[in-house]
């Protein structure tokens, strides 16, 4: 009764997106002072509160380098351009430090991150770096790994045939511009709800650099604040929050279904989906992609029938899928979700699209059996996510990642990267559920002691707060998404 009790709660309270507020856009609110000086006190204060004991900024735990970079080097221009009091000076002069530490190991640092650069940041750091230089926050980085990814924008920059608009991903990054306006296509940049791409960080921005006072933007901003004065990463996700805890509750838990609750959201997943085009992390968002599309195909089929296929084909490339037109580098989950709308819509492991997404993720996986991908610090993220789409699709391509999942569970029943989280621990309980209804008719792999296991040590830890595992400008968490995956392992132990 607590689960079903739980799961209701859960659906009443999925929409727009619930998610923490994170350093780096919180500071980029922190940063508009006379402009809006509600929403830069109350940010400032965020940033006062979270400052972490060595002095940097972003997520406590885990540690990713690129994430304590930019939220510091974020967080210390908002302190001393509008800082307030003396205490505010303290922090900044502690903040120094640490900048001084991070800037002096950025090259071991940044190379150490195995998922790569948060988003953008080849083309934000080196904004952030010459506002922290002029400010004098910092040394000249000319000869350092951060100084040199001046080059490197400018390269990326060049690339761009045309000025950013709300239409291509660097919208969601749009603050890189800086003072160089003449990046934007000022008119084709807000989308209709007043943010740029729906990042706080880059309306911000915008209303505070490229038409300052924006009433548009800022009431976005308003509406986007926490309750905690800080901003989340991106505001709103509802599309990705939905299809992600109704994906979710499905796997586990097929009698969710046909619940009540449940049809409203179905409803606004198959209005959010656009003809020929697919879907994006939120309704209304001008950028579609083949993660949020293949998800929400996925999603759609397990509970009204599906979607057109020939939009998840439409993200086909040479030799993998795309995330996003201008992407750099491939996403291994892109591939995942691409083939859970593949295998949903009928096709065999034998079909070339599928063929050509099996290759793509042979030539990524690890010698371990496991995968990284650039939406998410764990690899249990995407490694789970492949055991359960391919397991009875493709098994031949996850055999060696299940007996890593079994190896590296911990002696207490949980997984985790560094320390234990439920949310790592959940999908791996996912993943070894779905392999067991594959596994008793081919294989001689014994998860069910280990599921037993697991399901006791989640038990008594599925409460949040949860870590930020997920990938942004910073590292961020999508709580309700989190809490779906565990109480759709949980579900396990109601049968």
């Amino acid at each position: 009764m607590e689960y079903i009790y739980s799961v209701r709660n859960l659906l009443n309270a999925i929409g727009p997106g619930r998610m923490p507020s994170i350093a780096y856009d919180t500071a980029w609110a922190a940063r508009l002072g006379d402009i809006a000086p509600d929403l830069s006190n109350a940010a400032l204060d965020w940033i006062c509160f979270h400052q972490l004991p060595d002095g940097a900024w972003g997520a406590d735990e885990p540690f990713y380098y690129h994430d304590r970079v930019i939220s510091t080097l974020a967080a210390m221009i908002a302190l001393e351009q509008k800082g307030r009091r003396t205490g505010d000076k303290k922090m900044i002069e502690k903040g120094r430090v640490a900048l001084n530490r991070i800037v002096s190991g950025a090259t071991s640092g940044l190379a150490a991150d195995p998922n790569g650069e948060t988003i953008g940041f080849e083309m934000i750091a080196p904004t952030l770096v010459t506002d922290a230089h002029h400010l004098g926050l910092i040394e000249s980085q000319d000869n350092r790994i951060l100084g040199r990814m001046g080059n490197l924008r400018k390269i990326k920059q060049t690339k761009l045939r045309h000025r950013i608009n709300r239409f291509i991903t660097p919208a969601f990054s749009a603050e890189m511009a800086g003072n160089d306006i003449e990046m934007l296509d000022i008119a084709e940049l807000p989308e209709k709800n007043g943010s740029i791409a729906y990042s706080p960080a880059a309306s911000a921005y915008y209303s505070l650099i490229v038409r300052p006072g924006d009433p548009a933007a800022l009431a976005y901003l308003r509406k986007s604040v926490n309750p905690d004065g800080g901003m989340p990463n991106v505001a709103p996700f509802d599309v990705f929050e939905v299809a992600w805890v109704l994906w979710n509750l499905a796997l586990t838990n097929p009698q969710i279904v046909h619940d009540p609750l449940v049809a409203r959201h179905v409803e606004f997943l198959r209005n959010s989906w656009q003809p020929g085009k697919g879907a994006g992390f939120a309704a209304g968002y001008s950028v579609f992609d083949g993660d949020g599309s293949g998800l929400v195909f996925d999603t759609l089929g397990q509970y009204d029938g599906g979607a057109d296929i020939n939009v998840i084909l439409s993200f086909e490339a040479e030799d993998h899928f795309r995330c996003y037109a201008l992407e750099a580098n491939p996403s291994t989950s892109t591939h995942a979700h691409i083939l859970g709308a593949l295998r949903r819509a009928g096709l065999s492991s034998a079909d070339p699209p599928v063929r050509k997404a099996l290759r793509f993720l042979e030539s990524r996986q690890t010698p371990s059996g496991y995968w990284f991908d650039k939406w998410h610090l764990s690899p249990y993220y995407v490694t789970c996510h492949l055991i359960i789409v391919c397991s009875d699709f493709a098994p031949e391509i996850i055999v060696r990642a299940v007996e890593w999942v079994l190896a590296t569970q911990k002696a207490d029943g949980s997984w985790g990267l560094q320390s234990s989280t439920a949310e790592e621990t959940a999908y791996c309980i996912q993943a070894l559920w779905a392999w067991e209804q594959y596994q008793t008719r081919q294989s001689v792999l014994n998860v069910a002691t280990s599921i037993k296991r697991a399901l006791a040590w989640l038990q008594d830890h599925a409460e949040p707060p949860y870590l930020p595992l997920w990938i942004g400008k910073g590292l961020y968490c999508p709580e309700n998404v989190i809490q779906s995956a565990i109480l759709s392992a949980l579900a396990l132990m109601q049968g």
